[in-house]
């Protein structure tokens, strides 16, 4: 049955703020001001309140209370480095030795920089409100498949603009000039690492959905070459639209020249073509074929597609050098401050001590080039690990959803491989530290996580497998759909 009464309104009105979220984070610079921060949670949190949850299932509800006292431990670890006097932390030796230099008392915190964890929580709590607000929306089928479809069309539409950039004025980064990468394209993010991380999740999406599309003319069971070259011949015009949006994103992601970005898309890739074609091929050799098809595929992309980042593979390695002496004095910071760190948002005050004189002297390292390791650093191993558990509990969800579902299996899977690519890239770059990009990756991953499970909620158009898949794959219609959506909840 379709949607009615006050709830519906309010759950339109969080769909709509789940799109505009997905859509236009990456615009402004990544969204990594403190304005567009304060925005996004702004927004975000009006969508989560005005959500109707009652409508979840009970593993649902686990996952919300989950994500629940995951924030509560990190807003409690923020609390101890803001307090005067921390019930458990204790406060920093570095406040000690300002006031011996000074010969004045200083007021003591457990952070290293007075007041800088709640400036930099904003950050954390617009992924949270995004992964529990795609969570929420995304128990909902058809609400579920159209975020995929928003996400590839806006990927898509930054994929255009990042190339035409590049070609009309390279040194262009929106209306500013950039100060980096000014042969790459960056789009509308600051670095290129980010931004290969972003496409590389738009192509796996967009892949997905022409997979989708192209199995609707398939008999059960089977790959027909015919039936495929008919459905395409049949239907120029939606097989010609997923192919140019697959198309804009692989060329965007390499033109970014990113290594661990574009390899690990790549991989993603792969690792989602051959899930999709294991089902399709007999079952003796279906997954050794499938992985060799998916495999060859990707590394035809990088011979034809990755030039320069070939390149870069043959001159630089996978990861430069510096990091990995930077790992080490960060490692250092860890085992000082293991419990509550030095404080949330203070690296670039808590590393110059620690920095190795084997690492360059050009540059300033604001950003560990390592989330996890810059986590512990900062609010320390107890809650980093409580992070790392939490992403890995994700996984499982993910692969099981995969298994177990047979119709909408294509979210669960994107949502696997977007996670994947970001969590992955995160280990040696701070990709999911941009927020025009984490707040992508946590919706996404929240719809996954809703569609991992059988919901015991109709979907808010009631339809078979094949009308859903038809109406939600048909590009046209589901644009339409999700515009007059939009328009309605405003």
């Amino acid at each position: 049955m379709p949607e009615i009464g006050p709830d519906a309104n309010l759950n339109r009105v969080s769909t709509a703020i789940l799109y505009t979220a997905i859509a236009g984070a990456p615009l402004p610079f990544g969204s990594t001001t403190p304005l567009m921060i304060a925005f996004w949670c702004g927004l975000l949190g009006l969508g989560v309140a005005a959500a109707a949850p009652h409508h979840l299932s009970k593993a649902h509800r686990v996952i919300l209370g989950s994500l629940f006292l995951l924030g509560a431990a990190w807003l409690f670890v923020v609390r101890e480095q803001l307090a005067q006097h921390p019930l458990l932390a204790n406060v920093h030796p570095v406040w000690a030795q300002a006031s011996e230099v000074l010969g004045s008392s200083l007021e003591p915190s457990a952070s290293i920089a007075r007041g800088q964890p709640w400036f930099a929580l904003g950050a954390s709590m617009a992924d949270m409100l995004a992964l529990m607000l795609g969570l929420v929306i995304g128990s909902d089928p058809t609400r579920a498949r159209r975020t995929l479809v928003v996400m590839a069309w806006a990927g898509a539409a930054y994929a255009l603009y990042g190339i035409l950039s590049l070609v009309i004025d390279p040194t262009a980064l929106l209306w500013r000039e950039k100060q980096a990468y000014a042969g790459n394209l960056t789009a509308t993010f600051v670095n290129r690492n980010t931004a290969a991380a972003y496409f590389g999740s738009c192509m796996v999406v967009w892949l997905l959905l022409l997979s989708m599309w192209v199995r609707r003319h398939l008999s059960p069971g089977k790959f027909d070459a015919a039936a495929v070259v008919s459905a395409i011949a049949t239907r120029p015009i939606d097989s010609s639209v997923l192919i140019c949006g697959f198309l804009l994103c692989v060329t965007a992601m390499f033109l970014t020249g990113s290594r661990a970005g574009i390899a690990l898309s790549l991989i993603s890739m792969s690792i989602a073509l051959a899930v999709e074609l294991s089902r399709r091929l007999q079952k003796r050799r279906r997954l050794w074929t499938a992985f060799i098809a998916s495999g060859v595929t990707a590394l035809a992309l990088l011979e034809f597609l990755g030039g320069s980042v070939n390149d870069r593979f043959s001159s630089q390695g996978l990861v430069d050098n510096g990091r990995f002496e930077s790992y080490r004095g960060i490692l250092q910071m860890i085992a000082d401050h293991p419990w509550f760190g030095s404080g949330l948002g203070t690296f670039r005050w808590a590393f110059p001590a620690y920095r190795s004189a084997n690492v360059s002297l050009w540059g300033v390292w604001d950003i560990a080039h390592s989330t996890p390791l810059e986590i512990a650093a900062e609010v320390g191993i107890p809650l980093a690990a409580a992070v790392a558990f939490g992403w890995a509990a994700i996984f499982v969800v993910l692969v099981r959803g995969i298994r177990i579902r047979k119709r909408d299996r294509i979210i669960p899977l994107a949502a696997f491989s977007v996670a994947f690519i970001a969590v992955l890239h995160s280990l040696v770059d701070f990709s999911l530290q941009i927020p025009g990009y984490s707040i992508v990756v946590c919706a996404v991953v929240g719809a996954g996580l809703a569609q991992s499970f059988r919901s015991k909620r109709p979907s808010a158009e009631p339809s078979a497998d094949a009308a859903a898949l038809s109406s939600t794959f048909d590009l046209n219609d589901a644009c339409s759909k999700v515009s007059i959506r939009c328009t309605n909840a405003t």
